[in-house]
């Protein structure tokens, strides 16, 4: 008991400073909770201010590349559609690079005019802008992929003219049978206001009638002669083979012997003697060797051909497709015995004429007796 005594002053001490500690902390906890407002974080700015950031983390004029094929073609600009089928505007421009994209490391790649850029052409291009329209910096495209685009463009574009002006014809053609229908009306009001006067009147009405038949038989004419000219316009396209030449050569040669010679001279002059024609050339290889070099060695057997066509007989280059070497691709034999390979090394020559000109050509022809 007397040892309990003496620790009371103790412990009332202890709790006097454990009260003085605690009544402050509980007055600063009120005084918070009654005033939230003033403590509370101010998150709605920095929200808005993240959302600026965020609408110009793509700024307009960015870095972009783009694959596809050539639609459209103008002056200083082109169309181009993604395999996605996404069209984009390239804009050309002084600075614009234009080379070959090649495979082969150890040579120069070539480079190109920004006007031989051409429509089938598949291009990739680095530039700046957004998916719809770019401003080009680089423009990238394969050999092979040129002179595939060159031999269509060639061939589209004659058959194009053509067209242009056939439409011209049907043009004037439905314009030539409005007229004639616009007459058919007038005589029948003539014809219609005559029948109840005189005989005067009654003759007046007879002739209107006449010239009314003359005119059906015209827009009966009119008509026939629009079907063919829709006939001949949906057939500008269509060729049909006159002549297939094939041409052998000697493993790993690309001249032409005096016996091809003779016959390239025989089908030019046949060529000249006709309208409308056009001359396909295609190279090929055996399976003897790489196949890069084989693809080579058939592009300088069909530029062979075409060099002397165009030397010796002064073949119009516009009349000649853009040639083209397939290498070991379309054997015509069995490349693993001697006598296939010999005839895979070939040429082939084809004289085409456009079935529209050939239909032309037949319904402008008197019929004979």
């Amino acid at each position: 008991m007397k040892k309990f005594a003496n620790r009371q002053p103790i412990l009332a001490l202890v709790v006097a400073v454990l009260l003085a500690i605690a009544l402050p902390i509980a007055a600063q906890d009120s005084q918070s909770a009654a005033k939230p407002d003033a403590q509370a974080p101010k998150s709605q700015p920095v929200t808005a201010q993240t959302s600026e950031t965020a609408a110009k983390a793509e700024p307009t004029g960015s870095k972009v590349e783009v694959k596809g094929v050539i639609v459209k073609r103008d002056a200083d600009t082109f169309t181009m559609r993604d395999p996605q089928g996404r069209e984009t505007v390239v804009t050309l421009n002084n600075e614009t690079d234009v080379k070959e994209k090649k495979s082969n490391p150890f040579r120069r790649a070539k480079n190109y005019a920004t006007t031989q850029i051409m429509r089938g052409l598949v291009v990739e291009v680095k530039g700046r802008g957004d998916t719809s329209r770019i401003t080009a910096d680089e423009i990238r495209f394969t050999d092979v992929d040129y002179r595939m685009a060159s031999s269509v463009e060639s061939a589209v574009v004659p058959v194009e003219g053509r067209l242009t002006q056939s439409e011209a014809r049907l043009t004037q053609a439905e314009t030539n049978s409005q007229r004639l229908s616009g007459q058919v009306d007038e005589l029948s009001a003539v014809s219609n206001a005559a029948r109840g006067g005189a005989k005067a009147a009654q003759e007046t009405a007879d002739a209107a009638m006449a010239g009314v038949t003359d005119n059906k038989q015209q827009i009966s004419a009119t008509g026939e002669r629009v079907a063919r000219t829709n006939e001949r316009i949906s057939a500008l396209d269509d060729y049909d083979v006159k002549q297939n030449l094939v041409i052998n050569f000697k493993v790993g040669s690309a001249v032409l012997s005096k016996d091809v010679q003779a016959q390239l001279d025989t089908l030019a002059e046949q060529a000249k003697t006709d309208k409308g024609y056009v001359i396909e050339v295609t190279g090929f290889a055996s399976a003897d060797g790489s196949e890069a070099a084989n693809r080579r060695l058939s592009h300088r057997r069909a530029d062979a051909v075409v060099q002397y066509l165009a030397e010796n007989h002064m073949i119009p280059l516009r009349r000649i497709i853009t040639p083209f070497g397939y290498g070991e691709k379309q054997p015509i034999a069995d490349n693993t015995t001697r006598e296939g390979r010999q005839q895979n090394r070939r040429v082939e020559v084809k004289i085409l004429m456009n079935k529209g000109l050939t239909e032309t050509a037949k319904a402008s022809a008197p019929s004979g007796s």
